[in-house]
């Protein structure tokens, strides 16, 4: 439990919503509080959720496929997502939730021990344990390991480029290319999660966009035609994105899982709409998790259940015609 105390309320500049903190109390994302005249991380140094995965469940293709990934994450978020898949730990209060003990340099000692060449913050989102991101990152940058966000992006400008200086690779979630949607389903806005993309295609981030298809609500032609021409037209077209399905979660539980006929919609959509590489997510689908060539559409890289069971890749490019594959491959 936070306690009142008679220091000054102070403001936090990390993400969009700029909380005005009373003293001793927290702000919008739980985990940020006003102590003593001063914003603190109250899960620094505590992620709650430490695990070993493969690089593809972030889900990310085109950074180091087939290598292994020191995921991690602290309690908390910035978003009110009514669809979210890790509410339990997103959704919580650092007092309710337990976590380990994880300096950012036994952190990235363990990564190395367990044989990853990348740190990954993920499950919440690094924005509201943002110190510990960014220490994370600086420690990892030291040691000769690579950094990825998986993030929502609803950060501010000049917190984020500061992370994006430590930062190799990121998974980005654009909901929707909808102001209406940000604020009706997650509580927020868009155009800080458009800029913070910009920013991060031009700091030279490995960017990769997921984009959960949701029934009724973004999977549209329209929706899916707008979001996969601003993707081209502002981060270009060799950026993948990952259309993931939907399953009932949380606080969304009256709406089927999206069907696989709209999944295979989205990827032609995007595919038509210039993106040279569109991935199918959360769903076996044949062929919808490979990367093909888009100079003379040979098969690359095939994959299923974020297993890589094939790399045909030669120095980052296509063995057939040499054209050289967006991506981190060494």
């Amino acid at each position: 439990m936070i306690l009142e105390t008679k220091q000054k309320t102070i403001q936090c500049e990390i993400c969009p919503r700029r909380c005005v903190i009373a003293p001793g109390r927290s702000g919008f994302c739980r985990v940020r509080a006003n102590i003593e005249g001063a914003i603190v991380s109250l899960t620094y140094g505590s992620p709650c959720s430490l695990a070993v995965d493969p690089v593809e469940k972030k889900p990310l293709f085109h950074f180091l496929p087939g290598s292994q990934i020191l995921s991690f994450a602290t309690v908390g978020c910035n978003l009110r997502c009514q669809f979210c898949q890790n509410w339990e730990i997103s959704q919580g209060k650092p007092e309710e939730i337990r976590g380990y003990s994880v300096t950012p340099e036994q952190l990235v000692k363990t990564a190395k021990e367990r044989g990853c060449g990348a740190i990954a913050c993920t499950y919440t989102d690094p924005t509201v344990y943002y110190e510990y991101a960014l220490d994370c990152a600086r420690a990892a940058r030291e040691a000769g390991v690579k950094n990825v966000l998986v993030t929502a992006a609803y950060i501010n400008p000049q917190p984020w480029r500061e992370l994006c200086r430590y930062t190799d690779a990121a998974n980005i979630d654009l909901k929707a290319l909808s102001d209406q949607f940000y604020r009706e389903i997650c509580g927020a806005e868009l155009q800080p999660v458009l800029d913070a993309l910009v920013i991060a295609k031009e700091l030279e981030v490995m960017v990769e966009v997921t984009n959960l298809v949701i029934p009724g609500l973004n999977d549209s032609d329209e929706d899916l035609q707008r979001l996969s021409r601003w993707i081209k037209e502002n981060l270009g077209a060799e950026t993948p994105v990952h259309f993931s399905r939907f399953s009932p979660q949380y606080r969304m539980l009256d709406r089927e899982a999206t069907p696989p006929g709209t999944l295979r919609k989205a990827r032609e959509i995007a595919q038509s709409e210039g993106l040279r590489y569109a991935y199918i997510g959360n769903l076996i689908i044949e062929g919808a998790e490979n990367t093909f060539c888009p100079g003379c559409g040979v098969l690359l890289i095939e994959r299923q259940c974020y297993q890589v069971l094939k790399n045909n890749l030669k120095h980052g490019c296509c063995p057939s015609c040499g054209t050289a594959i967006s991506g981190v491959w060494h």
